[in-house]
């Protein structure tokens, strides 16, 4: 496999890590379906959550852009680093989740109820890495002292926001379709895994790998 096509990769692994996290809307939209009594209402539900995923996907990829017009990359690659850190250790200090939503939610509801979780969960912060690491394929060639104003390529960016995206749906999709037809709920209380440990792991690593990598990377910059 080309180093090229390695982001790519990334982004669809990161997009099946989000899916699985029941805090990234599975597990709702299962909750509903057993209120409803119906396969297709858990189907429906993931729909709006995959977009509010997408938005808070997408705002962090469009922020990192426009920063990146004034802010140098290697100033752009700390503050990054610094906010993934910040997320986590706030996050293992206060384990506790955004619940303003209700059962009964329209499609504007979930995908707004998505895009808090997935925002507060640092979701977005998380593809920072492959944006800024991966420069040779969506960025240019640069060094760490230029910015991204003539580099990064929106409609890229939006194809990066769409294949994690189709990712997140498509794993988040089979886990609850697993668990409504064949695990149950019940299972899950007897036999979880502290998902928000590991997750605040991944923030943590994710932090690492921005704060280090790039500069290897920019290192062999002509």
């Amino acid at each position: 496999m080309s180093f090229a096509q390695w982001p790519w990769l990334t982004l669809i692994l990161l997009g099946a890590w989000h899916g699985i996290n029941p805090a990234m809307g599975w597990l709702f939209a299962v909750a509903l379906g057993l209120q409803k009594r119906s396969r297709i209402s858990v189907f429906e539900a993931l729909l709006p959550i995959a977009c509010g995923h997408a938005l808070a996907i997408g705002s962090i990829v469009f922020l990192v852009y426009f920063l990146g017009m004034a802010i140098p990359l290697k100033w752009l690659q700390m503050g990054g680093a610094a906010t993934l850190f910040c997320v986590a250790i706030w996050k293992l200090w206060r384990a506790r989740h955004p619940t303003w939503v209700g059962m009964r939610v329209s499609f504007w509801d979930l995908t707004n109820w998505s895009w808090i979780m997935a925002s507060a969960h640092g979701a977005g912060l998380m593809i920072i890495p492959v944006l800024l690491g991966a420069r040779a394929s969506f960025c240019g060639s640069v060094s760490s002292d230029e910015t991204l104003s003539a580099t990064l390529d929106p409609v890229l960016a939006l194809f990066v926001v769409l294949i994690h995206t189709i990712s997140h749906l498509a794993v988040s999709g089979v886990t609850a379709w697993l668990v409504y037809d064949f695990v149950g709920l019940a299972v899950l209380r007897r036999a979880w895994v502290n998902l928000d440990w590991i997750w605040c792991c991944s923030l943590l690593g994710a932090a690492v790998v921005l704060l280090f990598v790039p500069i290897a990377c920019f290192a062999g910059s002509p």
